[in-house]
């Protein structure tokens, strides 16, 4: 059997020029403590940062060596002296600041976090208004950078498993839900079940049809939609990818926790299986792969690594936006390609509504 090398497959592609100059917009946990960490890390070159409130953004760029704190996003952007934006703020205010953004001709491109927008609607402007200012538009789908997800890809693309059969993704874990998403319906699937509808994507590409099904969940007090929720992606092949997004996962006092994310790709030649660190963040907890193949018969091949999702996968959604604009070409986690991201997330909230299976081709 030919041997993957690992630890190569798992680091992300860096740019050439790493001295980008980056404005952060947002200064809550996703860029105090993953954003920023992993940039640093990397070497790139974060120059100035912007929130809903001057303070926390002040107080971020000291802890994280910023030089510049802006007193809005929108005086950031309009600064000449950037040339990458980085947003993270919530999905539903992602479109004002690409709105204002590309009317700036010093901005060469553009992360926003996912959900891209709260609906695909939203999601469209985005994309056309940045491709129609010639600005490089990503998505931080983050758990494509997940060091199991792409070693995964690899073997599956290596063709170590064979054809693929069934694939599973069973999540137990509690999620913070903003403040924001209370005046929204739907919270699971479009927020957190994202990552693993776009890694099914990134895995597997598009599905023919989705089914989804979901109930609220006890703990989240406000009106929803979804809370815990199963969706199973159907392809042409037959393969057929299933998720289980359990937030309840743990009643409380009075019972033992049992918190992870495991997954699982059974082939006609070969098997899969590893977990996300995730839930033990800020436990240092490097997720795991384990796989056996017919080309290296009756042996567990366990690949290791030191490096984990959160924050180091952060480095790879930001190099590949910069990789993009260096070579003038399409983002790896582009704006075009999510719009299938939101559109099979619509697939599922269709499913949910009207209580059929959806066909992808029904919302793209």
């Amino acid at each position: 059997m030919k041997q993957l090398d690992f630890q190569t497959i798992i680091r992300p592609e860096m740019p050439k020029r790493m001295d980008y100059r980056i404005g952060c917009i947002g200064s809550g946990f996703i860029m105090r403590d993953c954003h920023l960490v992993a940039y640093r890390d990397a070497g790139f070159n974060p120059v100035a940062i912007a929130s809903r409130t001057y303070e926390n953004a002040k107080a971020v760029a000291e802890l994280r060596n910023i030089p510049k704190v802006h007193r809005t996003w929108e005086e950031l952007v309009r600064d000449p002296e950037i040339e990458i934006l980085d947003i993270a703020l919530p999905p539903d205010r992602q479109l004002d600041v690409v709105r204002e953004a590309v009317k700036q001709p010093h901005i060469k491109g553009i992360l926003c976090q996912k959900p891209l927008a709260m609906n695909s609607q939203e999601a469209h402007q985005i994309v056309e208004l940045c491709e129609a200012a010639g600005i490089k538009i990503a998505v931080n789908s983050n758990m494509r950078y997940d060091q199991s997800i792409r070693a995964l890809k690899a073997i599956l693309e290596g063709g170590y498993l064979g054809q693929p059969v069934l694939a599973t993704i069973e999540m137990r874990a509690i999620p913070h839900w903003q403040g924001f998403l209370e005046q929204y319906e739907q919270i699971e699937i479009l927020n957190m079940g994202i990552h693993h509808i776009d890694a099914f994507r990134y895995l597997f590409g598009d599905p023919e049809k989705i089914t989804a099904v979901t109930r609220r969940d006890p703990r989240t007090k406000f009106s929803h939609i979804d809370g815990i929720s199963q969706y199973t992606f159907q392809y042409a092949d037959e393969l057929m990818a299933t998720s289980l997004d359990d937030v309840w996962a743990w009643p409380g006092e009075g019972t033992e926790k049992d918190i992870y994310i495991k997954w699982r790709v059974e082939g006609l030649d070969g098997m899969a299986a590893g977990t996300i660190g995730w839930p033990r963040y800020p436990e240092h907890s490097p997720s795991t792969l384990a796989f056996t193949t017919r080309q290296q018969p009756n042996e567990w091949i366990r690949p290791e690594w030191d490096s984990v999702w959160f924050p180091d996968a952060f480095q790879g959604t930001m190099a590949q936006l910069l990789r993009a604009v260096e070579t003038n070409s399409e983002p790896e986690i582009g704006g075009r390609d999510n719009l299938k991201t939101m559109a099979a997330v619509d697939a599922c909230y269709k499913s949910i509504a009207e209580g059929r299976t959806v066909k992808l081709s029904e919302l793209i």
